[in-house]
């Protein structure tokens, strides 16, 4: 089992940037992909940036966020990060942490076994 809590969301201006963090429980973080989506109202949650497991060596992003967001991963902090610049109105959301028991990265939310809360992000114009 493993539990994700979500932080570090809320209110921004367009072009600023915001750092999320997700603090997982269990002692095998390490050991699972991880993942950000994200869900605007009236809209699916989808696919934001997900990182390989252990040393997370692969990374992979949703085109809309390629080049400003980026993900990593503490695993002695069994934490996961999502670092956001250049943040556009479109960018609102609320923010989902997930974990994957698998040994590739995942884009779906089917693929992912828990998910956090999530963090509300909203970007002013």
């Amino acid at each position: 089992q493993v539990q994700l809590v979500e932080s570090g969301g809320g209110l921004v201006q367009a072009g600023d940037s915001l750092r999320l963090s997700c603090a997982a429980s269990g002692r095998t973080f390490g050991d699972y992909v991880m993942g950000w989506f994200r869900q605007a109202p009236g809209k699916e949650r989808e696919f934001v940036a997900a990182i390989s497991r252990r040393s997370g060596g692969n990374t992979g992003y949703a085109d809309s966020v390629k080049g400003r967001f980026t993900i990593s991963r503490d695993n002695a902090k069994n934490t996961v990060y999502l670092q956001m610049n250049s943040l556009k109105p479109e960018d609102t959301a609320v923010y989902f942490c997930a974990a994957a028991y698998t040994t590739r990265v995942a884009t779906t939310p089917e693929q992912y076994d828990y998910w956090g809360q999530g963090t509300q992000v909203t970007v002013s114009s």
